[in-house]
């Protein structure tokens, strides 16, 4: 068989920050309704309902003088040096985040330059054909920068690249809003690089969509529901909508890319999915599996972090496969020759799904 090229990941990394804000810590908040009006029930008993829903327990915020491109670069740097990759001899760099640098001081978007060009100048590369640019697409946007890279190492036109997804949500939330408790910090990057193999490995396909005629405003920047924060933005979700929509599109969607790669959901060691909801993730798998014919399915298929981490957007999926491949997760790993599938769901409304066998 004919030697092709294919886009294998040969490095991760990820920047989980230091402070942890556990969900006690949100007693002291005021919640209100999108009217303005309060819950009409006690904070205790809304983070318990909370923590039901999501699963989350905890999640992880940067420190204040701690940027979006400062932790892609650290995420970025642990990739590089685990894939043994000369940083001049990087092609591209995709950064994929939605707000930009943030500031916890002043709150406001900030993306000129290019979360990508701060990154590759943190990183000290000065080799001017490696091309950086930022990639917003919602939660899915760092597996879209792989699917992105995927097409130049496989044109030949391309070696390798440095995919990171980095977020810091917490800087955008509301604090009025009970939604905020779902959000966190964080940042996950990989190499990718171009193997000539006559054997398909890497990246096997993948599939996404774009859904707008109804959907397109599920998440969007609004005013707080506190009427003395109006002149500031903060990040809106129709939750119950966002739901149905994951659960009737991303298993169909996941179906679709392994039947690009003519893999049946039994060859399937492990999927990673998007870190947004604990009891929204298993339904997708649940449903998944049932498109396959299985009523049941072992939970270790689908490695977790949200309940500790939060949803940190782009950051969430890097982040859970550096943890897995470098032994961090208990009774978690992928071995060589595994076939995975990494899917996203989010703002967009957008989905996508990889399906990728380790070298």
């Amino acid at each position: 068989m004919e030697d092709k090229i294919h886009a294998v990941i040969t490095g991760t990394g990820s920047y989980i920050p230091r402070r942890k804000v556990s969900n006690s810590d949100f007693l002291k908040n005021t919640f209100l309704n999108n009217d303005g009006i309060p819950l009409g029930k006690d904070n205790e008993e809304t983070i318990q309902k909370f923590a039901e829903i999501t699963g989350i327990q905890a999640r992880r915020y940067a420190a204040d003088d701690v940027l979006a491109s400062d932790m892609g670069a650290e995420a970025g740097e642990q990739a590089l040096a685990s894939a043994e990759l000369d940083p001049e001899k990087l092609d591209y760099i995709i950064v994929a985040h939605n707000f930009g640098d943030v500031r916890a001081d002043n709150p406001r978007v900030d993306m000129v330059p290019t979360l990508a060009s701060r990154v590759k100048h943190k990183l000290g590369i000065k080799n001017p054909h490696c091309i950086a640019y930022d990639l917003p697409f919602g939660c899915p946007g760092w597996i879209q920068g792989l699917i992105q890279c995927n097409y130049y190492l496989r044109s030949g036109d391309a070696l390798a690249g440095l995919v990171i997804g980095t977020e810091t949500l917490s800087r955008i939330c509301d604090p009025h809003d009970r939604d905020s408790m779902i959000y966190s910090d964080g940042a996950g990057a990989a190499v990718l690089e171009g193997r000539q193999s006559s054997t398909p490995v890497g990246i096997l396909s993948h599939s996404a969509r774009t859904d707008t005629e109804e959907q397109a405003y599920y998440l969007k920047m609004d005013s707080s529901y506190h009427p003395d924060h109006n002149d500031a933005l903060f990040m809106k979700m129709k939750g119950r909508k966002l739901y149905q929509y994951a659960l009737t599109h991303v298993p169909n969607l996941v179906k679709t890319s392994l039947e690009k790669a003519n893999i049946g959901f039994d060859e399937v060691a492990k999927v990673l999915i998007h870190q947004a909801n604990a009891k929204m993730d298993a339904a997708i798998l649940q449903r998944l599996a049932k498109l396959y014919g299985y009523d049941e399915i072992s939970e270790d298929i689908m490695p977790m972090t949200i309940s500790q981490l939060g949803n940190s957007s782009v950051a969430t999926v890097p982040t859970l496969l550096d943890l897995v491949l470098r032994g961090k997760m208990e009774n978690q790993h992928i071995d060589t020759g595994d076939v995975i599938v990494l899917a996203s769901v989010g703002a967009g409304m957008n989905i996508n799904s990889i399906v990728y066998q380790m070298d």
